[in-house]
């Protein structure tokens, strides 16, 4: 099944409303549910995505389907002169806006409403670009990934965490079970949508991970590419610079 085809709903509305409308759904379990489905892992990917920016110093960010603004928080440490967060959400951005607010840090970061594949900034916009479990979201791929390396300074870079598939059989094995079976009967219990999580589990599947994902980022213009598996390839670290 093509990545793009996977959506939450079967319904007519395109894959981007979709998507919004399931997070809208889900906007005030997010967190929580994240770190049960996690183990709290996730939080630790986020700061080695971090430390890979260290090297170029960014003083523009932009955080890529920010959510509740966890990335851009994590990147507040990099001193840059300003973090931009786009979301096609406003449910999840109401409770980004709340964490800035308690963290004294809503004048460094700012959440607005968005789509990579839309975003209209100025060419050579940003130093930095981050993506955190937003790419399977994308309606298009790789017209994503084009505009985003279309707003990327030359010299900036590009880290994407997403979630990826293990190569080890018995790994494999374990995760196809806590994907199909144990992640939608979590987000069942504490999310009002059902489809949510399922999606999750089939998005991640359908998703080209690895290498397949470092082609697509070399298609559309992306330099010094590579991946670094986590967790026993369960998730990946992407990188690419303009």
């Amino acid at each position: 099944m093509l990545h793009n085809s996977v959506t939450p709903y079967n319904t007519p509305q395109e894959k981007k409303e979709q998507v919004a409308q399931m997070f809208d759904n889900i906007a005030n379990r997010y967190d929580a549910l994240n770190s049960v489905l996690s183990f709290g892992t996730h939080k630790s990917w986020r700061k080695k995505c971090v430390k890979k920016l260290q090297v170029i110093q960014p003083k523009t960010i932009l955080d890529v389907a920010t959510g509740t603004a966890d990335f851009a928080i994590e990147c507040a440490p990099l001193q840059p002169t300003k973090i931009t967060g786009v979301d096609i959400s406003e449910g999840m951005m109401k409770f980004g806006r709340e964490k800035l607010e308690k963290l004294n840090l809503s004048k460094l970061i700012t959440l607005e409403n968005g789509n990579a594949e839309t975003l209209s900034y100025a060419d050579n916009s940003f130093d930095a670009i981050v993506v955190g479990f937003g790419v399977r979201n994308f309606q298009n791929l790789e017209k994503g990934l084009a505009n985003l390396n279309r707003i990327l300074k030359p010299g900036g870079k590009l880290v994407v965490l997403e979630f990826a598939y293990p190569t080890n059989f018995f790994v494999k094995g374990i995760y196809n079970f806590y994907l199909g079976v144990i992640t939608p009967l979590i987000g069942k219990l504490f999310s009002k949508d059902n489809r949510a999580y399922s999606y999750l589990a089939e998005s991640v599947k359908a998703f080209p991970n690895n290498n397949a994902f470092v082609e697509i980022m070399n298609k559309n213009n992306y330099k010094h590419t590579s991946y670094s598996p986590l967790f026993l390839g369960v998730a990946a670290i992407y990188e690419g610079s303009k």
